[in-house]
């Protein structure tokens, strides 16, 4: 059943986008970047890195998160993993620990990570390091020097079927590749260019295989902000021919950096956006869409998405503001405080008929009986509750009553439809109200 209700949402994504909780952006509590996502078990670890503010104008980044999921809905937050003043070749004054990765071999958890080593270490700029663990949370404990050979940032470890592990990695101008010791710490080859890729700042080399093919993707400058392209080939060393762009360039956040994955049966693209700080690109949000291939294993163009995946549950709050679909005049959304974008954003609906729909809410096999909304409107309104396809059901009105503060307010609903719904919100007066969530009893 659970993995039936996980198609079913799948299919309802693709269809949208050809038009802590599963939305986008994925966390919500603090600044996260340069996801790499990674299936352990029958859950997906997430290893971002933490953008913080540290009164510059550049990226400042101290330590590193991982957050999971077994159901891409709810996420954990594990804790901080790894944190420059406890490594020893690190230089701690420099906050560099910029975007890692992380691989299982052996029972052991390999955590790769980026950082500019210290006088002492014998190294000299921008090297890669390795932590760890027993576990894909922690505690992982890192290796006293960096990995010999490498000279870069953005690590990506992928495992070839045969066994044989290869280390990736950007940097001076190029992207790299070797083979890996099965150790998974040292070098077992002399690094190599990936050449036959496109001119222009290249970084953050995710690689992975399907069907027999090798896609080695990476966050790209074709104008003015990094897209992100790849290129295919049947080797994971290359040479590799450049294909085209999954996602394209955004103007108002300078990077982009991703991972790929499958997860039952669906593949996924991770990547990052300045949700949560509009006015400043360097503290950055993770997010996640859906991914697809052609019959010809090219990959379709993801078009991102603020839905994101994975199913909402109609008992918990409903954040309709990640929505599916908007009317194009009179809905809008905004930040539910300019001064502390942590606390989410919030719906507003301002004219006769403006609406707003969110897909993929999960009412099981409960019989609904009550709609309880949070919202402000200094005049008054009448909020419309469709659910269903489009038309086919209107469930509850609800009257917001005028106040100038938050308020919740419950309706008695209809007989609801259960099991997998889209769920509409329409104003039928001329409002405006405002909408944080809803949710049903």
């Amino acid at each position: 059943m659970k993995k039936m209700r996980f198609w079913f949402l799948v299919c309802c994504l693709s269809a949208w986008a050809g038009g802590m909780l599963a939305q986008n952006p994925l966390i919500t509590d603090q600044f996260t970047a340069d996801p790499t996502a990674r299936v352990f078990g029958d859950r997906i670890y997430v290893y971002p890195s933490h953008d913080i503010n540290c009164g510059t104008t550049w990226f400042c980044m101290k330590d590193y998160h991982v957050f999971s999921s077994e159901n891409l809905t709810d996420w954990t937050d594990h804790g901080m993993i790894v944190t420059q003043e406890k490594v020893a070749w690190v230089d701690s004054t420099k906050n560099s620990m910029w975007a890692p990765d992380c691989y299982e071999r052996n029972g052991k958890y390999y955590f790769y990570f980026p950082s500019i080593a210290n006088a002492a270490s014998g190294v000299r700029g921008m090297t890669v390091g390795v932590a760890v663990s027993d576990t894909p949370y922690g505690p992982f404990v890192p290796e006293q020097q960096p990995i010999k050979g490498v000279s870069g940032i953005d690590p990506n470890v992928f495992v070839d079927k045969d066994g044989q592990a290869y280390l990736y990695w950007a940097g001076m101008g190029a992207l790299r590749g070797a083979r890996l010791n099965e150790n998974m710490l040292e070098l077992d080859s002399e690094p190599q260019a990936i050449d036959s890729l496109p001119k222009g700042m290249k970084e953050g080399p995710f690689v992975f295989e399907r069907k027999g093919i090798y896609y080695f993707t990476f966050p790209h400058v074709i104008e003015k902000t990094e897209a992100l392209v790849y290129a295919m080939g049947d080797n994971p060393l290359g040479p590799f021919k450049y294909t085209g762009i999954i996602m394209d360039e955004d103007t108002l956040c300078w990077t982009n950096h991703h991972s790929i994955l499958e997860f039952e049966g669906q593949w996924f693209l991770f990547y990052h956006y300045n949700d949560l700080s509009p006015r400043f690109d360097k503290n950055r949000s993770i997010r996640a869409d859906s991914l697809f291939f052609n019959a010809d294993g090219t990959i379709r163009k993801v078009t991102p998405t603020l839905r994101g995946v994975g199913l909402t549950q109609a008992s918990g709050k409903i954040q309709i503001d990640r929505y599916s679909s908007i009317c194009d005049t009179g809905a809008s959304v905004a930040f539910m405080d300019t001064s502390d974008t942590f606390a989410g954003w919030k719906t507003i609906l301002s004219v006769k008929e403006a609406w707003i729909k969110y897909n993929g809410v999960d009412f099981g096999e409960r019989k609904m009986k009550t709609l309880i909304v949070r919202a402000l409107s200094e005049t008054g309104g009448t909020l419309e509750i469709h659910i269903g396809k489009p038309g086919a059901f209107i469930s509850a009105k609800v009257k917001i009553p005028a106040s100038g503060n938050w308020q919740e307010v419950k309706a008695k609903v209809k007989k609801i439809p259960q099991g997998i719904q889209d769920v509409g919100l329409i104003l039928r007066d001329s409002g405006p109200v405002e909408i944080d969530w809803i949710r049903f009893e």
